[in-house]
């Protein structure tokens, strides 16, 4: 593996005494348990086990535990595996049973279920039970890409996680070309004045906070991939906090706002999962990382911005920063005409209000493009719903003072018109799509521990993997 921390739910050799997890849907379940030893048939009757989503009984024999069986009702994908790390007992080891009807979502269902944010607590609890996953190196490619999605997924959250304290631009900035230059990709981190002259939006909305803004640019091609191979670059909100700045937010919405880097942290988990799969392409990408804070140097509302690409903003209200952070990374990835561009931002609570927090809100000039994310989503349980960027509310960002304005007076459509303003910011022709996300979990769920989150990463992955295998068979 190539980045963030080891998945240590995961083994590849036996350690001590395996267990078998077996699975059963309750059509299947009279049938199955009949196959079973007398004594742990009786054992599941008694107990009430009635193979309902989520519902894990353990097996017992002579010698203590016989191994465990997970109930799936009607559930499909990964997460219903994600109730199996806290309810097996600590410490174990444990196998799929042979008929498990699908390897891949188990492990990713597993490794998602056992994660935990642990750094910052004094905790002596046992180790979580642990999969055993034989012959790692050797395993089926759709396994790979579930340990992969997993890793990814166990970075974006613990960077989401990590309170703003401890994860300022800088340290996001660094942190990430850290590892990406692990993974063999080059990065470079961009600071200090180099900012305000080559992102003046960006710097304007990060100037207020006495920690300055940084934007991270990594360049990686794949060892295989021609000099002329596409161009995907990936764009990312890295606001580590936000206070609304001067329209500021009240307490209550400032909670989790340490979580408004999500942006970035999914489109660096996405550049992960593209360098290890070594997808035939060049890959750019761009985290914008900055603190929207209030001080003598904050931005204030009415003022007219800089853009990289030339237009001139005027703030509307300092707490739509998000979209003034992405334009001018958009404008600077366009300079590079690539094939497919994508931005991945908690850009607006109107997205949330449309589609809860589960679903990324996807916009795109690109009907093909939107179609193979919409279609990957569904098919690998990760869904994105797609919103439209309707040209009839343009007009609503026309401004007297400057080209445009941030926001606009309406109360209503607030994804669309973000989109909009970023839209104007994207070159004509190029292929785009921008992924609106949650990035948290409200609360725990199997495979879903509340915090950070890593939204419509997966989806993305998955479609930009089956449209480059689909060029490379051309």
């Amino acid at each position: 593996m190539l980045y963030g921390r080891n998945l240590d739910c995961v083994c590849d050799t036996p350690e001590g005494l395996v267990h078998s997890v077996y699975t059963v849907r309750p059509d299947r379940l009279q049938s199955w348990q009949d196959a079973l030893p007398a004594p742990q048939a009786a054992y599941l009757r008694a107990t009430g086990f009635t193979a309902k989503a989520g519902q894990i009984s353990l097996l017992p024999d002579k010698e203590g535990l016989a191994g465990a069986v997970l109930g799936l009702g009607s559930e499909t994908g990964p997460h219903v595996f994600g109730a199996l790390p806290g309810a097996l007992p600590p410490g174990t080891v444990w196998r799929m049973a042979a008929e498990v009807e699908d390897p891949a979502a188990f492990v990713l269902g597993f490794c998602m279920g056992a994660y935990r944010f642990r750094p910052l607590k004094t905790d002596t609890s046992p180790a979580s039970a642990r999969l055993l996953v034989d012959n790692i190196t050797r395993i089926s490619p759709e396994i790979a890409r579930s340990l992969s999605a997993a890793k990814a997924a166990w970075l974006v959250r613990d960077l989401i996680n990590t309170p703003a304290n401890l994860l300022g631009p800088a340290e996001l900035a660094f942190h990430a070309a850290e590892i990406l230059t692990a993974a063999g990709a080059h990065a470079n981190v961009i600071g200090g004045d180099r900012v305000m002259e080559n992102y003046p939006a960006l710097h304007a909305v990060g100037r207020g906070s006495d920690r300055e803004p940084a934007v991270l640019v990594a360049r990686w091609r794949a060892p295989t991939a021609p000099e002329d191979a596409p161009i995907i670059s990936i764009c990312g909100k890295g606001v580590c906090f936000d206070t609304g700045g001067y329209d500021l937010k009240p307490p209550g919405n400032m909670l989790r706002m340490k979580k408004d880097m999500g942006g970035a942290a999914i489109s660096l988990g996405l550049a992960c999962m593209i360098i290890e799969a070594e997808l035939p392409c060049r890959l750019e990408l761009r985290l914008g990382c900055v603190e929207n804070m209030v001080s003598g140097n904050a931005m204030r509302p009415l003022d007219v911005l800089k853009t990289r690409k030339g237009l001139s903003v005027e703030v509307g209200n300092t707490d739509a920063e998000g979209r003034l952070v992405l334009c001018d990374l958009l404008a600077e990835a366009c300079e590079s005409n690539p094939q497919i561009l994508l931005d991945f931002a908690t850009l607006t609570g109107a997205a949330r209000t449309a589609l809860g927090p589960d679903i990324a809100a996807l916009f795109s000039n690109d009907d093909a493009l939107a179609g193979h994310f919409l279609a990957a989503g569904v098919c690998i349980h990760d869904p994105v719903w797609r919103l439209p960027l309707w040209d009839g509310y343009n007009y609503w960002l026309d401004c007297d003072t400057a080209d445009l304005n941030n926001v606009t007076e309406k109360s209503y459509a607030g994804a669309l018109v973000a989109a909009l303003f970023l839209q104007r910011f994207v070159s004509p022709g190029a292929s785009w799509a921008h992924f609106d996300v949650y990035g948290w979990n409200d609360a725990s769920r199997p495979g879903r521990p509340a915090g950070g989150e890593a939204t419509a990463m997966r989806a993305a992955f998955e479609g930009l993997r089956r449209m480059l295998a689909a060029r490379t068979k051309l």
